[in-house]
This record gives structure tokens, sequence and C-alpha cells, in this order.
């Protein structure tokens, strides 16, 4: 992507910095004011150049471009998908349990077998090997969780024999530019679920987001107030 200042930003390019400044207050960094400032500056941008200084005083902040915006957070659907090689290709776990989370790699298949134990796959803040990757699940009197970002692209399709195999909760549509996942496998007197769910920090950048929101009405209802009065 180019960096130069005049270049016009994009919708996501603007959704990026807002993302950025809704941690920035959830970590302390900024102040609720500050942050609505900025947060309607950040709207009314039309350039790199204007979106820039908006956090070039936060850690990992851009300099003269927007690109590295994403980098101070969870990294962009582009940066995640290939570039690296999925070290681990297999999971299994016996009267036990397994689990990758974290910046873990997603292979291009990724095969799972649970017997009497379970195991946790969270995608949340994964790299992926591939834009489209399945991952095989069997579970015989055992389950395997898979936790997905809300706009990941995910596709389930398996069998479960007295038991349980499927996707539940969010109701995000998914990110065009995502990569898709594929979950199927076999569950026998065992579960495979699938679970859409936000991570801490996205959940902590909502909440500052609703807070800003909540005073912003309240400043507009005490202006309007304090209008009246005067008329």
């Amino acid at each position: 992507m180019s960096e130069l200042p005049e270049m016009r930003a994009s919708d996501s390019e603007r959704e990026r910095v807002a993302e950025r400044l809704r941690e920035a207050v959830a970590e302390g960094r900024l102040t609720m004011e500050e942050f609505e400032e900025r947060l309607d500056a950040v709207y009314q941008a039309r350039t790199h150049g204007e979106l820039a200084p908006l956090v070039s005083d936060l850690p990992a902040g851009v300099g003269a471009g927007v690109a590295p915006v994403a980098a101070a957070g969870t990294p962009s659907w582009s940066e995640r998908i290939g570039g690296t090689i999925a070290r681990s290709k297999f999971a299994f776990a016996f009267w036990g349990g397994f689990q990758r989370r974290g910046a873990w790699t997603v292979p291009r298949l990724f095969t799972t077998f649970t017997l009497m134990g379970g195991g946790e796959l969270d995608l949340r803040e994964a790299h992926f090997e591939a834009r489209e990757v399945e991952i095989r699940c069997f579970a015989v009197m055992g389950g395997v969780s898979v936790i997905v970002p809300p706009d990941l692209q995910v596709e389930v399709n398996g069998i479960g024999f007295m038991g349980g195999f499927g996707e539940h909760g969010g109701d995000q549509a998914p990110d065009p530019s995502a990569p898709r996942v594929r979950v199927s496998g076999f569950a026998l007197m065992g579960g495979v679920g699938v679970e859409r769910k936000r991570t801490k920090a996205e959940k902590q950048r909502l909440k500052a987001e609703r807070a800003a929101e909540r005073e912003r009405l309240e400043q507009g209802e005490g202006e309007s107030h304090r209008r009246k009065e005067l008329d």
C-alpha cells in the first residue's frame, strides 16, 4: 500500500485508525474527551496525511502512512494470511487435552482426534498458512472446541452421532478479506463446537466506544436543555 500523505484514505483504513483509538482509551492512554475529538476527526479525514497525526503519539503509531496502524492492535487479515509455514498439523488427546491459542499458524489441513479427552483451537489471533484451510475434528466420547473471531468465514460440515457437531454464537457478517475455514469430521458420543467470540481487547474497545457514545448523547442533551432555558 502506498504511504503518500496525499493518498486518499479508504473506509477500512479509517476504521483501523478508529480501532486503534478505541484500544488506546481502553488502555488509559487517552481521555474520553481526547478519544471523542480524535474519533470525529477520523471519520472526517480524507487522506492518509490527515489520519496519521491522530495516532502518531500512540505506541506503534503511524508516521507518514496508514498501513502500520493495524499492527498496533490485531493485525489485519492480509497480514495474517500466508508468509508462514505451520509447524503443527495434528493434535491428539487421550484422557487428557490439547490447546492451540495465540499467534499460532493454522496449516492448510489440521487434524484433531480426541478419545475421552478434550481440545481447544483458538483462531482469534492465529495466522493462516493459506486463504483456505480445513480443520478435521474426530471426537469419541470427548470434545473439541473451535473458537473463531466474529468476522471469520467459517463452514461447518460434520456429523454427530449420539453427540453434537455445529456452530453457535455471533451475528456479525463475515469479512470478505478473511480466510475461509472449513470444519469437518465426526463426533461419537461427544461433541465438536464452533463458537464465534471476541477477544478481551476487542470487548474493551467496544465498551469504550459505547461509553463515548453515551457521553456524546448526554452532552448533546445537556446542550439542548441549556438552549431551551436561554430561549
